[in-house]
């Protein structure tokens, strides 16, 4: 049972909100909490319904307003939250590929997550907003076989549903192969097949490579391969085995390795507020013994942190 944060707000009225909205951007200071109040508490199809309420009252769009009237991590929070979540993905992507230097981690993050559908919709959000295509710039501005896994999770063309006991002993040795070797060739075979099978058939896959080698796949990958190849291989694994895990283990790594990387934080939170944010904390307060919560509160201030916490929906106990 996964579940978000973000709920639809009961009682839900676009055109108040829209005013009230109106009221907070165009007073003299901009009335932060409201936005947060309003933005954090409705579900994302809420927040389209008062995106057009409020064009429709006052001719403007919600979303420039938001970004003239703040600045910094807070205003990344408010206008990411007003994306529908296939064009939020796009906007991120886009930014990774784009800006001045390539953001890895990011492209790992969303394309080892999602599903054939969320990659299909992704792609033609990012095609629709930029006028170019997603493989394209992929192919333009990554290498190697790193790239040749995100071209493979970017066709959204993985296998659903099926399973084959037969062929998974022989997909292990392949695998486990391809630890052994590292060509070219091996190194295509072995992402193949964690970007083609089925998530059913790569939970017997990694079985059966357990069986074959003595070792978890996770741990040969890491003894075998280095770089963001590496790193991309093992998401692929990781959300296959458990999803909210690998978020919390991204989230933990975001605010206490890098002294706390906003633009990940933000991603992962806004991106799974209404699937799986739930699950990812629980995991997250099993395994570092912390509460995100706890953690967000540390190292955030101000409006950013009041946003963040909001949508990370936690409460004193959590603390």
């Amino acid at each position: 049972q996964t579940q978000g944060t973000i709920l639809p707000a009961p009682n839900f009225n676009p055109i108040m909100d829209a005013q009230l909205l109106g009221g907070a951007l165009q007073g003299i200071s901009c009335e932060k909490d409201v936005l947060i109040d309003i933005l954090t508490q409705r579900c994302n199809s809420q927040r389209l319904m008062i995106a057009e309420a409020y064009r429709d009252m006052y001719d403007r769009d919600l979303i420039t307003d938001l970004k003239e009237n703040l600045s910094h991590h807070f205003k990344e929070v408010m206008v990411g939250l007003m994306y529908p979540p296939a064009s939020y993905d796009a906007h991120e992507l886009w930014h990774a590929l784009k800006g001045v230097d390539t953001e890895e981690k990011c492209l790992i993050d969303i394309l080892a997550s999602r599903s054939n559908m969320e990659i299909f919709q992704m792609k033609e959000a990012y095609l629709m907003q930029y006028n170019t295509d997603l493989q394209q710039d992929i192919d333009s501005e990554t290498s190697g076989h790193f790239r040749d896994t995100l071209m493979n999770l970017a066709q959204g063309t993985r296998m659903e549903g099926y399973a084959d006991p037969s062929t998974a002993a022989q997909d292990a040795m392949i695998l486990w192969e391809a630890c052994q070797q590292k060509t070219g060739e091996h190194k295509n075979m072995l992402q193949m097949i964690l970007c083609n099978r089925s998530h059913q058939q790569l939970w017997m896959v990694f079985q059966e490579f357990q069986n074959i080698s003595g070792q978890d796949i996770v741990d040969a990958i890491n003894e075998c391969y280095d770089g963001y190849f590496q790193e991309l291989l093992i998401a692929i694994v990781l959300c296959i085995r458990d999803k909210p895990s690998y978020f919390a283990y991204r989230l933990y790594n975001a605010i206490h390795d890098f002294g706390f990387h906003n633009k990940t934080v933000i991603r992962i939170l806004i991106a799974r507020s209404e699937i799986d944010l739930m699950n990812i904390r629980q995991r997250y307060k099993e395994r570092y013994g912390k509460s995100l919560f706890h953690d967000i509160k540390h190292f955030a201030s101000g409006h950013y942190e009041s946003a963040l916490l909001a949508i990370c929906a936690g409460d004193t106990e959590d603390y």
